[in-house]
């Protein structure tokens, strides 16, 4: 069953519900593990047709993404999530992911709280890459 077809039947729909959220907690954990850890590694899950905005700044394809990640004003931080909340996208058959929760940088002593979102897209071998991420810290 291909994930449009997620909400057609009663036991299907649940399984499908509990694949899609355990794709989306695996990709979270990965996606966090390697910007905490090894931000050098994250254009491995984008796409030369991927786009990211952070904080208002648009930037597309993995050259400009990987430039801007690695361009951020920390080299360290941790990623304290808080929640994930994932659905189906039947357009393209692919998962959006909306993920809340803190930053802590080295020598902050308040932690910083942010919002993001991911859509996750089939690739050609079988796996997901990040055609959209849309990242804001949350002030206030």
């Amino acid at each position: 069953m291909g994930l449009g077809e997620w909400g057609k039947r009663g036991r299907g729909r649940e399984e499908m519900e509990e694949q899609v959220e355990g794709l989306g907690r695996a990709f979270v954990d990965h996606y966090y593990y390697l910007f905490d850890n090894d931000r050098s590694s994250l254009p491995s899950l984008y796409h030369s047709t991927s786009m990211l905005t952070f904080e208002g700044h648009k930037v597309q394809g993995v050259d400009e993404i990987s430039q801007k990640l690695n361009l951020l004003p920390f080299d360290q931080c941790q990623h304290v999530i808080s929640t994930i909340d994932s659905q189906p996208s039947s357009f393209t058959g692919g998962i959006m992911v909306f993920v809340s929760g803190s930053l802590k940088l080295p020598g902050e002593e308040h932690q910083l709280r942010f919002s993001q979102m991911f859509h996750l897209v089939p690739s050609s071998e079988g796996s997901f890459f990040v055609q959209n991420d849309i990242f804001r810290l949350n002030y206030g």
